[in-house]
């Protein structure tokens, strides 16, 4: 039976058919979805675990109580993960053991644009690079059956053109689960990584990358497809579709394994064109392997190294270069567009966030800010939001400018999820250290970012049990601040008395600013949109705050001559921090609101039939 299958749900899948017992994760676009997917599947234990290098840990105990295990995280996840990749490809496991890597060309939703391709060489693991939904799923079950042939971890490598596109896929049977071992296994020359016993096992990790490089060149996942000989093109991953649709005379060596490379292989192709072009997306790490072997070829001299790429890209720069490219480019139509008014991405209406923010820009305190949707609060016009570099950075690099001697407190900014993910160690550090910084900590009751995952700070796991709630201001305090407030996110008042308090202070400090997302379901059920009264003046106040829902009509104050604010129903959450900023009460609250319908009630309850006379 054939399903369509997105990439990330067809890597699930191949999990479970492969008998995966364990599965581990950090939500992350594009890979959140395999998680939440493989969770549906009958006979698994799958979490969210607090960070990436976390879940690759979990996966490698459950491998080495013998059951096959999987981690899956995005690509800047496998930077956090790092170190125990690199101790894994050592000790080898019980267990099948694959870790998957969502990569991000073009950065929808990321940081960077690493190519994770350069991870396997550099931790000697094997790298598979599915170019469809139904490859998606039968690399998993194979990288699981390489790993136990080769006794090594196994990188299976997406994109997000591959995890989020969707293909028909063919359905398997469950394989076998593998019941877990008894006893941990006692094999200290291989499981325990002391200098003297790593020292032993790199060799054997080289010898076992030789091995690979035979077993390649008879892989399966590499194939040769002979069309006309005047260009061979090796492709990878998504590049593949695009060589196939752009350039449909050209002879293709289609690499499913990235890493080794099969030497052999990619010999006998090149000794059977005229001319070799590597097409792949970001670096040029097939490109250098084929380089490397002594062949001349094209690659990145041809198509784009940076961003991603897609078939006009392909086509344009196919063209440029000479080769048969199936038609000519198209140019794009010159088409007058009217005058648009610009989208960028903003703090949600109602965003429990906006509070702080409001308050850091009009303090115009230095913030150090970190990943997640609080990122937005450096756009204007809260502008409020000075340096953003990766997860947990925020604490770090505020201790680090506090310390060299920075003439202003610095104020750190990262959400609960974020805090648990990597925010805990450096809080200790700044605990330790004593540095002279504020941590504001948003909790908004959710990983919101990716979609709402829970998180240790929800009280349910990744499939749904219940199950304790880390509680914030507790955990702040038993790491060693003493100085903790949690307050209201909408509590505009509030929050300005406690960084008053807190910014008075000489040491370590924080605030938890808490509130639910306002797009979770309990939220949305208690929305209340409000209005702006008559006496609105235009002052622009509400303005300030970037709330999508806060609109300049157009009627104008005759005064100051300035258009009044106008509040968009179906966006307005009633979240009332708008009503506490104005100046001029002009924007009802909840309670008013209440009255006003209140009193409606009445009047028409008053009313003779047929209405007002």
């Amino acid at each position: 039976m054939k399903r369509i299958l997105s990439g990330n749900e067809a890597i699930a899948r191949g999990a479970w058919e492969a008998g995966v017992y364990v599965a581990a994760a950090y939500p992350g676009t594009p890979s959140t979805e395999i998680l939440e997917e493989f969770s549906r599947f009958p006979g698994v234990y799958c979490e969210w675990s607090s960070n990436e290098k976390v879940a690759l840990d979990v996966a490698v105990g459950a491998a080495l109580a013998g059951r096959r295990a999987m981690a899956a995280m995005k690509h800047v996840g496998v930077n956090v993960a790092a170190d125990s990749l690199f101790y894994a490809s050592y000790t080898g496991s019980e267990g099948g053991l694959v870790l998957v890597s969502a990569d991000d060309p073009a950065m929808h939703s990321s940081q960077n644009e690493q190519d994770n391709r350069r991870y396997a060489s550099f931790a000697r693991v094997p790298c598979l690079d599915p170019s469809d939904s139904q490859e998606c799923k039968d690399f998993c079950i194979a990288a699981f059956n390489l790993s136990e042939q080769f006794d090594t971890p196994v990188l299976l490598r997406t994109t997000t053109r591959i995890n989020h596109s969707s293909t028909p896929v063919e359905l398997g049977e469950r394989g076998e689960v593998r019941p877990a071992r008894k006893k941990f296994p006692r094999n200290a020359a291989k499981y325990v990584m002391v200098p003297a016993n790593a020292r032993g096992r790199h060799p054997v990790v080289e010898e076992r990358v030789e091995r690979l490089r035979e077993w390649v060149e008879t892989s399966p996942l590499n194939r040769i497809e002979w069309r006309d000989r005047e260009v061979g093109i090796i492709t990878a991953g998504v590049a593949y579709q695009y060589a196939r649709e752009v350039f449909p005379t050209a002879s293709i060596l289609k690499l499913g394994v990235v890493f080794p490379l099969p030497a052999a292989l990619i010999r006998r192709f090149a000794a059977g064109v005229a001319r070799l072009v590597v097409l792949e997306e970001l670096d040029p790490v097939i490109e250098e392997g084929v380089r490397l072997l002594g062949l001349p070829c094209e690659g990145k001299s041809i198509f784009p190294l940076i961003g991603e790429l897609d078939p006009a890209v392909v086509r344009r720069a196919g063209a440029t270069a000479g080769l048969p490219v199936d038609r000519p480019p198209v140019p794009r139509p010159s088409i007058p567009l009217p005058e648009l008014p610009g989208r960028p991405p903003v703090l949600c209406p109602g965003c429990s966030h906006r509070g702080v923010f409001q308050l850091l820009a009009k303090k115009r305190v230095a913030v150090s800010g970190d990943i997640g949707c609080y990122t937005l609060g450096f756009l204007p016009p809260l502008s409020a939001l000075h340096f953003c570099g990766c997860m947990g950075a925020s604490i770090a690099v505020a201790h680090g400018a506090a310390q060299a001697g920075l003439g202003e407190r610095v104020v750190a900014v990262l959400g609960d999820s974020t805090f648990y993910h990597t925010g805990l160690p450096a809080l200790v550090n700044v605990a330790y250290n004593k540095a002279n910084i504020l941590l504001i900590i948003l909790d908004n009751r959710t990983t919101a970012m990716t979609g709402h995952q829970a998180n240790p700070g929800t009280g349910v796991t990744l499939q749904n049990q219940p199950t304790d709630v880390v509680e914030l201001e507790p955990l702040v305090r038993a790491l060693g601040i003493k100085h903790v407030a949690t307050v209201g996110a909408y509590d505009v008042k509030e929050i300005e008395r406690a960084y008053r308090e807190l910014m008075a202070t000489n040491e370590p400090a924080v605030m938890i600013a808490r509130q639910p997302c306002v797009l979770l379901p309990e939220s949305r059920r208690q929305w209340v949109p409000l209005e702006v009264l008559e006496n609105c003046n235009g002052c622009g106040v509400c303005f300030r705050i970037g709330c999508p829902a806060i609109l300049k009509s157009d009627e104008i104050d005759p005064v100051n001559n300035k258009p009044l604010a106008l509040i968009d129903k179906d966006l307005c959450t009633g979240c009332e921090i708008c009503t506490q900023i104005c100046p001029h009460d002009a924007i009802t609250t909840r309670d008013q609101m209440r009255l006003l319908e209140d009193s409606d009630h009445s009047s028409c309850a008053l009313m003779p039939p047929g209405g007002a006379q």
